[in-house]
């Protein structure tokens, strides 16, 4: 849609047919409103108009000893004249209101049920072949995302993913779960025997919540850890959560996905091509956030594109704006969460810090505003900040 709008002819190749599900958390936090205001307000405007997504007004951090910090988006809000900050909204609706923008946009040929397999480098750029080798496709640049398990990383030289730098997700859509905030908040539960991942509740529309858990990928592995069995268990035996879910509802099947952390700087270009969300590692190592990540990425791609394509120049070091920017938006962010997940392998440090700030008014709207004052949330990783929190009277 971003070079729609720049006014550069594209293809989209998509491996499925939409509306298609894609497993995921569902969250949507404000970057994603903010990128497509920046690509097209009217854009931002039909999402905030569409009816399939459940507005969010804040979040609950839950620690391992039950202690609650409830922080909304903004530090204070009223919802009559505020647009939130936050949504929930199923990748089936949502990824099928963005192709509904493509198929309205100009400039973009959009091929679906196309399962791309081979990517040859030729010297103008690469040949794209599909999985029946019946499609064939020509470009001096390519843009991949096409998600973890992209075939692109095992043929285009990208780096390997370590096991510290994986985690694995699954979820389940519920149905009756008991004790929605209000404001429709979602929820972080950081339970002791999943740190220093954690169990999530996003409700949604229609009285359903997308209910999961991650953990990293070496300690699933380690552990020997059924996540399926683990979350049942959980639902079902927690002091706290079997409550709210003894009438609670399985809608459909729990499914499990990759999630490939923003651990470390990669490199995400080289000749004649970028690489754009879950395939270049752009998940928050704390959070799990990944799609205002890589919609935040595949704007500064088109971008980068525009400026190759006016010097007709497609090299490695053209290209390497592209991470230079990436980093300079989401770098300081990523190495922050980095840090944040570390400090939550502690759980008394962590119970200590939400207690404290659950009987703190001036400590929930100072976490408030770190939510979207990065300069400020810099301030979590900082040694002295725990250290005034002590004395704090």
């Amino acid at each position: 849609m971003q070079l729609s709008r720049l006014g550069i002819h594209c293809t989209i190749i998509d491996k499925a047919k939409f509306p298609r599900d894609k497993v995921c958390g569902d969250g949507l936090s404000g970057k994603v409103i903010t990128v497509l205001e920046k690509i097209d307000p009217l854009i931002a405007r039909r999402f905030l108009a569409f009816a399939e997504k459940q507005p969010s007004w804040g979040v609950d951090f839950v620690a391992p000893g039950r202690h609650t910090m409830h922080i909304p988006y903004k530090p204070l809000f009223d919802k009559a004249i505020d647009n939130p900050n936050g949504f929930v909204c199923k990748r089936i609706h949502f990824d099928n209101f963005l192709v509904n923008e493509i198929r309205s946009s100009s400039n973009i040929d959009f091929i679906e049920d196309v399962d791309i397999r081979e990517f040859k480098k030729v010297e103008a750029g690469y040949t794209l072949i599909d999985s029946t080798k019946t499609v064939e496709i020509h470009c001096s640049l390519v843009i991949i995302a096409n998600g973890a398990r992209s075939a692109f990383l095992k043929t285009g030289g990208a780096s390997i993913k370590k096991s510290k730098e994986l985690a694995v997700g699954i979820r389940g859509y519920y149905r009756n779960v008991g004790g929605i905030h209000k404001d429709h908040f979602i929820e972080l539960h950081f339970l002791r025997g999943l740190l220093p991942g954690y169990l999530w509740i996003f409700p949604l529309p229609n009285g359903e919540a997308n209910v999961g858990i991650d953990m990293l990928s070496c300690d699933v592995s380690n552990k020997k850890i059924n996540l399926r069995r683990m979350l049942n268990e959980i639902l079902q035996n927690d002091a706290v959560l079997k409550h709210r879910f003894k009438s609670a509802e399985l809608v459909g099947n729990v499914d499990g996905y990759l999630l490939p952390l923003a651990a470390r700087r990669r490199s995400i270009s080289g000749d004649n091509y970028m690489i754009a969300g879950d395939a270049a590692s752009m998940i928050d190592p704390l959070t799990g956030e990944g799609i205002g990540n890589a919609m935040y990425a595949g704007r500064l791609a088109a971008l980068q594109a525009r400026a190759c394509n006016e010097s007709k120049n497609y090299s490695a070091s053209m290209l390497a704006g592209y991470d230079k920017e990436v980093y300079r938006v989401l770098g300081s962010e990523f190495k922050l969460s980095k840090r944040l997940q570390l400090l939550a392998r502690y759980p008394r440090l962590f119970n200590w810090l939400m207690k404290k700030g659950s009987k703190s008014p001036e400590l929930e709207h100072l976490v408030s505003r770190m939510l979207y004052d990065v300069k400020l949330r810099k301030q979590l990783a900082s040694p002295m900040f725990y250290f005034n929190l002590i004395f704090r009277k």
